[in-house]
């Protein structure tokens, strides 16, 4: 169910019930703010001093990598720190996708790209063959933006989808600024955690256009326990308000499309619904009441789960909850 916290325009779509902004007090006539006209990527108004900036930058945080919360300080061209990857990304999956949301999927299908290694250690993973494993190829950032401007051509797709970006955040900001040199025109969608840090979020800014967010649990004590950081949720609270900042709400084309803005995902996971509502506030007062929020409830735990603390429960009643 994906929802807007402050408007309840009901649009069923495939396994998700999307809740767009209401037209209050508006003729039919007159587009709404989160509706755009037409739309430049970021990237591409990006001056090639800034460009020249943030590359050099990416090459100074590889030195010294500090581009999460775990602050591994590496040299990732000697060595890794707690994401095992060094200085190229490792890829597992390049192709258009369609199981995103509607408006990030669109028609055509989302130009993904699941990056393989992860800052986390969530052990109900759902890519746990890719995040935990390490599967996949290795690509300099010229050679995985060669693939972004495939994506474009031949697949047609209607943004790229970067998935699991946190732990390869200079070879990403890299990788763009490639392929806008070789003529990438679609918006780039960054799909995260939101385990990330505000230098990686700075690294960023101007070359996202879409913030496809996570924010997974509350309490520091179920983050340690599921996602093996207990700073989770403090990370993940200053890293979507930085985003927003950034990209503001969620914006479409007449097409329905959208092309910039923040999009927040929620997994309703069992016993953990008190934790949703806290998040729900927390976007409502601290970042915007437009907030757009995908409430999922597919917890379907592929990694290490351990044993059960509770009986299973109905997860379509804990996402209503929510």
């Amino acid at each position: 169910m994906m929802l807007s916290l402050s408007r309840r325009w009901v649009v069923n779509a495939p396994k998700t019930t999307f809740i767009a902004p209401k037209i209050l007090n508006r003729s039919l006539h007159l587009a709404p703010p989160f509706l755009l006209d037409d739309y430049v990527p970021r990237y591409m108004t990006l001056s090639s001093r800034d460009a020249a900036k943030k590359r050099s930058l990416a090459y100074a945080h590889l030195r010294n990598c500090n581009l999460c919360p775990r602050e591994c300080g590496v040299n990732r061209y000697e060595k890794t720190g707690m994401c095992l990857i060094g200085e190229k990304a490792k890829v597992n999956t390049i192709a258009p996708h369609f199981g995103e949301e509607p408006c990030i999927q669109g028609h055509n299908g989302s130009g993904s790209v699941f990056m393989s290694g992860c800052n986390m250690r969530c052990i109900f993973c759902q890519n746990y063959d890719i995040a935990h494993q390490r599967n996949g190829m290795d690509l300099t950032p010229e050679e995985l933006g060669d693939w972004y401007i495939k994506l474009q051509e031949v697949g047609n797709v209607h943004n790229i989808n970067i998935v699991t970006p946190e732990h390869v955040v200079p070879q990403v900001a890299l990788s763009i600024l490639h392929a806008r040199d070789q003529g990438l025109t679609v918006p780039i969608v960054y799909n995260t955690s939101s385990f990330d840090s505000l230098a990686s979020l700075q690294l960023m800014d101007g070359l996202v256009d879409i913030y496809l967010a996570d924010f997974k649990v509350w309490k520091p004590s179920t983050s340690k326990r599921l996602l093996k950081a207990d700073d989770y949720a403090a990370t993940a609270r200053e890293s979507i308000k930085v985003m927003h900042a950034q990209v503001g709400d969620l914006c479409f084309t007449g097409d329905g499309i959208a092309k910039k803005g923040l999009l927040i995902r929620h997994l309703v996971m069992p016993g953990k619904q008190d934790e949703g509502a806290e998040i729900m506030k927390f976007l409502a007062n601290e970042v915007s009441t437009d907030c757009f929020i995908n409430i999922m409830e597919q917890y379907h735990p592929d990694a290490h789960v351990g044993k059960p603390k509770r009986a299973k429960s109905d997860s379509k009643e804990e996402k209503q909850e929510v």
